[in-house]
């Protein structure tokens, strides 16, 4: 398995689309467990990050540091 590089603040694709339609989530909080928020309706979701990372499409765009 490829280990797929994420960082706090970083907006991903994931493999399913939210249910309001849109595919972009921005990482909002990173430790045993990521929450990501849906950059459409703004509804935060916490996956373990095990689970986080099987769901991972790809990164769209780095976080500016």
């Amino acid at each position: 398995m490829i280990n797929k590089e994420f960082a706090l603040h970083d907006v991903v694709e994931m493999k399913k689309q939210h249910p309001c339609g849109e595919n972009r989530w921005k990482i909002i909080r990173m430790g045993m467990d990521v929450r990501i928020k849906c950059l459409g309706c703004q509804h935060s979701v916490m996956l373990s990050r095990k689970d986080f990372s099987k769901k991972l499409k790809k990164v769209l765009e780095r976080a500016s540091e």
